[in-house]
């Protein structure tokens, strides 16, 4: 399967997903009530925060799968890293569930500030996410081998699937069931376990089939030929999960549940900017791994500065519409008008901070596909260094706002003094050639064409017209963006001279 092809269908994928969970939030908050939806959005951050029991092994699958496919490995030693994975996802998904299960009465009686909503509602629906999140945890094992074997456009029509039961046929469930957190989260938790045996049989499905019980190496020969990078990811990820999520972590503590709803929905907002990177790597870091393996040298990098900026074309001027633009896009995506205003600041920044982050996170594709994260760890470690202490006294004095001013802050500065020393630890001459070529002139355009709408376009009276505009606003500027990228002006150049005049 091409490259272009798993990109598009994991776009469109990503883009639906994004769409659908975005829309029904309002949805949410309407059936359930503001102070449940709070607990929705505490359950996203503890789905976040088990991804620190991964321990870099999901990304270690991936690889292996994708070098595999790229002829540096054996049929065998696949199957049996897959089946040494699948020993300890298991053991730690039992013992992670476990201990947010007996811990649910701790979080619902001194952890979260409930103050409608019935305690042991509150507990059996922690209690029920307990199973959730094990479940979709374990999914991450199986996604990985299939993003190994480049099969995205199956695993795009899958995830679309699985969301619209996720967020589509759960209104229904509302109506004809019922509305309380525990109905909802039974749901999710049988939703999970569908989703999980599917992904294992099409594992299976994809896997050489070959006889692994004579390999003299034992079942953990292969685990612990790639134990160094697992670690590595490891330590990374749970890095990136601490700066990412210890925010959220704060101020589920720190606000009462219905504020802190409000401001997962600025944040649900801004993270539509980060979504838009996860198509292009879920495609890129195995083809990259693949080119290093086969030693396609010119390819690879050819193949970073185009993806750099098939994103920069979309995440740059998203990253400006919803910064310009918060509180037609709040106001808009929920009806509300206070909680628009309020929020707003928040969504600002979150946004330009997150869409730093998007651009910031191209070098680790680099060193994944080299296998060489030295610096990557480094850098996670000065990321964290600085940003969590400086979220700790901002969240806990600013509340939200504060959390997004240093948000911005730390990005920036990751994004204009570590970027370009790892671009020079691989090759001399990237960064520039990467900044100017790949995201300045996309940024410019992108830039220059919502300023005059900002000035000019007076707010709209009704969420209709502010849909309409934020739609024709977005594709002037994604249209203007696209014009600043030397691929995308080379692709068009090539359909005129091929388009016949015509009188």
């Amino acid at each position: 399967m091409s490259i272009k092809h798993n990109i598009l269908a994991s776009y469109v994928s990503q883009i639906y997903t994004t769409l659908i969970g975005i829309a029904m939030v309002p949805m949410y908050v309407r059936y359930m009530g503001v102070e449940a939806y709070g607990l929705v959005g505490f359950f996203a951050m503890a789905q976040a925060w088990f991804q620190l029991l991964d321990m870099g092994l999901t990304p270690t699958m991936a690889r292996e799968t994708a070098r595999y496919g790229g002829g540096a490995g054996e049929a065998a030693d696949l199957r049996l890293l897959l089946r040494s994975l699948e020993f300890v996802f298991v053991a730690v998904g039992i013992v992670g569930g476990a201990a947010m299960l007996l811990g649910s009465q701790l979080i619902a009686t001194h952890w979260l500030k409930v103050q409608k909503l019935p305690v042991m509602e509150v507990q059996h629906s922690v209690m029920l996410m307990a199973g959730v999140v094990s479940l979709r945890w374990m999914c991450g094992l199986y996604r990985g081998a299939i993003t190994g074997f480049e099969r995205l456009v199956w695993l795009s029509g899958f995830n679309s699937t699985i969301a619209s039961a996720r967020f589509i046929l759960v209104i229904p469930f509302f109506i004809y069931v019922g509305t309380t957190p525990t109905l909802f989260f039974g749901y999710q938790l049988a939703l999970a376990a569908v989703e999980l045996a599917v992904l294992l049989a099409r594992t299976y499905q994809l896997m050489p089939h070959v006889n692994i019980l004579q390999q003299s190496n034992g079942p953990w020969g292969p685990l612990r030929r790639t134990l160094r990078f697992s670690l590595t990811i490891a330590f990374t990820s749970s890095i990136w999960v601490m700066v990412t999520q210890v925010d959220k972590l704060l101020l589920s503590t720190l606000l009462p549940l219905a504020e802190y709803a409000y401001f997962t929905l600025a944040v649900v907002a801004a993270g539509g900017v980060m979504l838009i990177s996860i198509p292009v790597s879920n495609a890129l870091m195995p083809r990259m791994a693949n080119l290093e393996a086969s030693r396609s040298e010119v390819e690879l990098y050819q193949l970073y500065h185009h993806a750099t900026q098939i994103v920069s074309v979309i995440a740059i001027p998203t990253c400006f519409v919803l910064a310009f633009f918060s509180v037609t896009v709040l106001w808009a995506w929920t009806g509300d008008l206070t909680a628009a205003t309020n929020a707003a600041p928040i969504l600002r920044l979150y946004a330009i901070g997150n869409g730093l982050l998007v651009l910031a996170a191209f070098p680790y594709y680099l060193q994944y596909a080299k296998g060489e994260l030295r610096m990557h760890v480094i850098g996670n470690i000065l990321f964290a260094v600085i940003l969590i202490p400086a979220l700790l006294i901002s969240t806990t004095h600013y509340g939200g706002f504060g959390a997004a001013c240093t948000w911005v802050a730390v990005n920036a500065f990751s994004f204009l003094i570590w970027v370009p020393l790892v671009h020079r630890r691989f090759l001399k001459g990237l960064h520039w050639q990467w900044l100017k070529g790949d995201i300045f002139q996309v940024a410019v355009f992108s830039l220059l064409s919502i300023l005059p709408f900002y000035i000019f376009l007076p707010r709209p009276e009704t969420r209709g017209a502010a849909i309409i505009a934020l739609m024709g606003v977005g594709a002037i500027v994604i249209s203007a963006g696209a014009l600043g990228s030397p691929l995308m002006r080379q692709a068009l150049l090539r359909k005129v001279r091929k388009t016949p005049f015509k009188p």
